[in-house]
């Protein structure tokens, strides 16, 4: 009996090896970037809940009022900062940037999805208080409570009952965005909240 010669893939063959391999990068390089860029999201959002948690212990322990606010970077890029009343940055302020495609949104208005059943108050998934609906900058007093600072004249008015927000967005690669939220309790307890790919709105922390 003769062998037969070993035979190669044939054409028809590596085409449809090749078409299968592309429809799975194409079903799962999608998801994976999005993946990265939520990771990045809450990365940036545990920093700046960090942040105001270093201006809260700040304004307690020299018993006047700490607020974070953001600056302008050397590079162009934006970054926040805390500073005893509300002051200009200085060298030595704790400085936090931002990345390039995280856009930062204090107070409301900032388009996120639900973002007006999020922070009614009302809504068993969301904020269980109404907060500051403006973009002041929050503040922190010496009982580490927010505030809303007034630089010019060095006070700090507490608005009972009243707290801060802040929504945090970023797109991915393949266009998606991804939203999420730093809020302020008016006992001064910062949450980190992120929204899923419904709009729905799901604490973290």
């Amino acid at each position: 009996m003769t062998q037969k010669r070993g035979r190669g893939f044939s054409l028809i063959e590596l085409i449809i090896v090749v078409a299968m391999i592309m429809i799975l990068a194409a079903i799962s390089v999608p998801r994976l970037l999005n993946t990265v860029s939520d990771i990045n999201l809450r990365y940036a959002a545990t920093n700046i809940s960090g942040l105001l948690q270093a201006a809260r212990m700040s304004g307690v322990r020299k018993n006047t009022f700490y607020t974070v606010q953001p600056t302008t970077l050397s590079t162009g890029g934006t970054g926040y900062y805390a500073h005893v009343q509300g002051g200009s940055y200085a060298v030595g302020d704790p400085l936090l940037p931002l990345g390039s495609q995280i856009t930062a949104y204090i107070g409301l208005g900032s388009g996120a999805p639900n973002e007006s059943t999020f922070a009614s108050g009302t809504s068993s998934s969301g904020l269980s208080f109404a907060p500051n609906a403006g973009p002041d900058a929050p503040s922190f007093n010496a009982r580490g409570l927010p505030c809303i600072g007034v630089p010019a004249t060095g006070a700090c008015p507490l608005v009972p009952g009243q707290g801060f927000v802040m929504f945090l967005s970023k797109s991915s690669a393949v266009g998606n965005v991804s939203w999420a939220s730093i809020a302020i309790t008016p006992s001064g307890h910062i949450q980190i909240w992120t929204s899923d790919s419904a709009g729905n709105w799901v604490q973290r922390d």
